[in-house]
């Protein structure tokens, strides 16, 4: 039975401190935002008129025809991914479906490195050819089909878990039923599987369109041109290297229309919610022919997604790794990585809580939607277009950029992560305060007993997750540093690139390689490490 607004309050705990909390932290980000775009438009309605060499029209032709195409293979590609996962029991399964959920949060940067790695001219493919034919293997590498390929890795791997948790959740009444029919594995896709994938895809293909959409560091480096640029890297271009800021803005404000839209029709669909635990659904077997074809998909899977990481890795960690480690830039670069991502991940964890405790203290729709929703600025003005009016506020208001990087880097890269956090973080409090919100009623704990008591030692993991994904996603994030990086203020992606504009491979190798060592750790440690600080304290 569901319960109305005014019942559900009479559940929920009176928690009027929470609410304002809630909705303070959403209307600061929302005065962010506003501040942001108003710098874009006044710079936008104050810069002299000159000749602009931005082609507004082409830019978003190709980055539309890049995300569509980039949504329907990674679609076809995940869903061929969980079928094969779903049906398929193995040692070391577990592992494969977790190397499949950390591509949420595997840098694009060290994926396009790690497809040059394989596939490029210096790379294992070509060198192979050239030791056995005596010819190189000319793979088209830079332009449109190294962009997908490098976001169909990170995408399709994204989809293949999300879809695997909807056939995992299919009833085992419903899978007997099907066995007891004796369903072939074509008929029991269309009248099993289908019904409970396809109210997940429009919401996911969403997703991965503004992923796509919105791509700086892959574009950046496996662009190869100006043909193949897309909005977020000619962003980049204009304020960077050619400072025509009103081409710049004029970008900016297509972008943020067009995400808005996608956003706005995107919120019709069934919302999307990640796992990343284990998988462990009933067993159906197939027959032999299915058999085959799910082990030749699952391995081209696993070879797609983990081959350029393990070049990375062995190109990576070698002599040219203590050279690199040798340098002071390096380390200052790493501590700064570091510090970032620890802040970023702290203030996102702080920010999602904030909002999500305020959100399930309401059972008013309006109220709820106001407070949530300024938490998903990120996606319809993403991290370019945000550094570009932060760049433009400190310009405005006469500051030197690099005063301020460190405040507008962290900012931006809490914003960047904070729809993933809430979305993490929403659901759990919500039934928390929905389920025992009577219990706690009775026995009129505070709102600080509520969360030391019963909070957070049933959130432990999802905080985890949480501060992980916020970790990695400020590790590797290029688009905010690439306008307010100096000499001085470096983190590793920055690094990377630099690197890899100055024609030093082996020198990215190294950092690609540690960049993706301190990924993979973060995101298996801490969700298990918040697990067991949480089961200590409860």
């Amino acid at each position: 039975m569901l319960l109305s607004p005014r019942s559900s309050n009479l559940v929920l705990p009176h928690r009027p401190l929470r609410l304002i909390a809630g909705a303070g932290i959403a209307a600061a980000i929302a005065a962010l935002v506003a501040l942001v775009l108003l710098a874009i438009l006044a710079t936008a309605a104050g810069e002299p008129p000159r000749q602009s060499r931005v082609d507004v029209w082409h830019l978003v032709v190709m980055t539309t025809i890049q995300a569509g195409l980039t949504t329907v293979l990674s679609l076809l590609v995940g869903t061929a991914l969980a079928w094969a996962l779903n049906r398929l029991r193995f040692p070391g399964r577990d592992l494969i479906v977790g190397l499949f959920a950390s591509a949420i949060v595997t840098p694009g940067l060290i994926v396009a490195f790690g497809l040059l790695a394989v596939w490029g001219r210096a790379g294992w493919v070509n060198q192979a050819s050239l030791a056995i034919t005596g010819h190189p293997l000319e793979v088209p590498l830079f332009g449109l089909g190294g962009i997908l390929a490098a976001h169909v890795i990170l995408d399709a791997s994204f989809a293949a878990r999300i879809l695997l948790a909807r056939l995992d959740a299919i009833p085992e009444k419903r899978l007997k039923t099907g066995q007891s029919l004796g369903l072939g594995a074509w008929p029991r896709f269309r009248v099993i599987d289908w019904p409970m994938l396809r109210t997940t895809l429009p919401g996911l293909a969403a997703i991965i369109f503004l992923l796509a959409f919105t791509s700086f560091p892959i574009v950046l480096l496996l662009g190869g041109g100006p043909a193949n640029q897309t909005l977020e890297v000619a962003i980049y271009a204009a304020v960077r290297l050619d400072f025509d800021l009103r081409g710049a803005v004029t970008l900016a404000l297509v972008q943020i229309g067009i995400c808005s839209a996608i956003i706005i029709a995107a919120s019709a669909f069934a919302p999307i919610s990640a796992s990343t635990g284990g998988s462990t659904p009933p067993r159906w077997r197939d027959g032999t022919g299915a058999r085959l074809a799910q082990w030749t998909v699952l391995v081209f899977g696993i070879v797609g997604f983990a081959l350029p990481l393990l070049a990375i890795l062995i190109d990576g960690i070698g002599p040219g790794i203590i050279e690199v480690a040798s340098r002071a830039s390096f380390w200052k670069a790493v501590g700064t990585s570091l510090l970032l991502g620890s802040g970023s991940a702290i203030l996102t964890l702080l920010l999602a809580l904030g909002i999500g405790m305020g959100r399930a203290a309401s059972r008013i729709p309006l109220l709820r939607v106001g407070i949530g929703a300024p938490a998903y600025a990120y996606l319809a003005v993403p991290a370019v277009v945000l550094s570009l009016g932060a760049f433009l506020l400190v310009r405005n208001a006469g500051m030197l950029p690099e005063a301020a990087a460190p405040v507008v880097v962290l900012l931006a890269n809490a914003l960047l992560s904070l729809p993933f956090a809430l979305a993490t973080l929403a659901p759990p409090l919500d039934a928390i305060a929905e389920r025992r919100g009577r219990l706690i009623r009775s026995l009129g704990l505070s709102g600080w007993r509520q969360f030391v008591t019963v909070e957070w030692p049933l959130l432990g993991r999802e905080a985890g997750v949480v501060v992980a994904l916020a970790f990695c996603f400020s590790l590797g994030d290029l688009g905010v540093i690439a306008l307010f990086g100096t000499e001085d203020f470096a983190t590793l992606p920055l690094l990377m690139y630099r690197a890899l504009g100055a024609y030093r491979s082996n020198d990215a190798a190294a950092i690609a390689a540690l960049m993706l060592v301190i990924t993979i750790a973060a995101f298996v440690l801490l969700p298990k490490l918040f697990g067991k600080l949480t089961d200590a304290s409860s």
